[in-house]
């Protein structure tokens, strides 16, 4: 067994933050810690834990998790999760290339042979709908998730929320399935109202229908809709998620296994949900080594669903994309609506370390990717 010897991280476009560990004996493993619009915090508790996990025993992967999840007072929350979750992603990989096997069969095998996936159409302001679904229907995708909506007032008006509809309509006229995000910009007074509106068109999942937090409200909505009700991204740990299976609160949950703390607590948080009969549709908006451990994870997940990919998302639009930074990019090749399991060692990628080194170096004089967020002519925010 190998001890770690280095811990190195690169900021890469169009939003990305990858992770490398390398062991005393040369082993080396990739990982993800991307959080949109927060890289710097992140690079910074990298630069702590690099620190204090040199010299540890690679292999002791759960080990590892709890000293950095529980060894200090403060724990949990979106930076601190998401800089354990390049680390710990990196460490799988590390472990399962040694022993010459895909991650999945470190996890107890496969219970399915290839992965369901959805791919993004619009943008924050989402518009062009019909002819981006046609696009992804010619790409082989079978479902799609957009936003339902721009920003809204706290009390929206029903155009807004007629356009919302009118939109998956028409991404439903060309036969594709539809998961609506609100991304919790409807407030209170519409998010039912909007779903009530939707409910003949059956959306797949309408997803943080409400903020984060809003448990209670958000279990009064499930009662009153249909529609699947998902969430899941903004929820870094089995204690976030417990309160909104106890209240059966959530139909579909979507942890992010780059903001949970890596493979080890997703694959928790997937048998807690299981215990529930709730299925997992891990969020993944981001890279190709985010995607990797997520699909390698949704191989031994028992009650998985389907999984976010980012091909062609609009945050990559004029920069690198999700088959960026690997050598074997036609992995991500989708048919009928799903991808093919990964049956290489590790997470089932080659990274491109030549080209991840070079962006990072430019990218590095570059601005960090900022959330964008919106603000009313009135000059109020609004949630993005």
């Amino acid at each position: 067994m190998g001890k770690i010897a280095t811990i190195e991280y690169f900021r890469v476009p169009p939003r990305w933050l990858f992770v490398k560990v390398t062991d005393e004996e040369g082993n080396f493993g990739w990982g993800e810690a991307t959080l949109e619009g927060h890289t710097e915090a992140t690079e910074g508790a990298l630069d702590a834990m690099k620190l204090s996990l040199k010299g540890m025993e690679a292999e002791n992967i759960e080990h590892i998790w709890q000293f950095v999840y529980r060894n200090n007072f403060y724990r949990g929350g979106c930076v601190l999760m998401s800089a354990l979750a390049g680390i710990d992603i990196a460490l799988w990989d590390l472990k399962a290339k040694r022993l010459g096997v895909p991650i999945y069969q470190l996890l107890g095998g496969k219970v399915r042979n290839r992965i369901k996936v959805y791919s993004w159409i619009g943008g924050d302001r989402p518009s062009d709908i019909k002819e981006q679904a046609l696009i992804r229907k010619s790409q082989g995708f079978t479902a799609i998730k957009m936003n339902g909506t721009a920003d809204l007032e706290w009390l929206a008006s029903p155009s807004d929320l007629n356009s919302a509809v009118e939109r998956l309509a028409a991404v439903k006229s060309v036969g594709l399935d539809a998961g609506i995000d609100y991304h919790g910009r409807v407030h209170l007074p519409n998010a039912v109202q909007l779903a009530r509106l939707m409910e003949p068109h059956q959306p797949l999942f309408i997803e943080e229908p409400l903020l984060p937090g809003q448990v209670k409200e958000t279990r009064d909505l499930r009662m009153r809709t249909i529609i699947p009700v998902a969430l899941g991204e903004r929820l870094y740990h089995r204690t976030d998620v417990r309160p909104y299976l106890e209240q059966g609160a959530v139909d579909l949950l979507q942890p992010d296994v780059s903001h949970v703390g890596g493979i080890t607590e997703l694959m928790k948080i997937a048998s807690l949900a299981e215990t529930y009969d709730v299925p997992c549709a891990p969020h993944c908006p981001l890279g190709p080594i985010a995607f990797a451990a997520s699909v390698q994870a949704d191989t031994a997940m028992p009650n998985f669903a389907i999984q976010e990919m980012s091909l062609g998302i609009h945050y990559n639009a004029d920069s690198e994309d999700l088959t960026s930074y690997i050598k074997n990019p036609e992995a991500w090749r989708v048919r009928d609506g799903y991808v093919d399991i990964l049956e290489k060692p590790g997470l089932g990628i080659e990274v491109d370390e030549d080209m991840v080194r070079k962006m990072s170096k430019k990218y590095e004089k570059e601005r960090p990717w900022t959330t964008p967020g919106f603000v009313s002519a009135e000059g109020e925010i609004r949630e993005w």
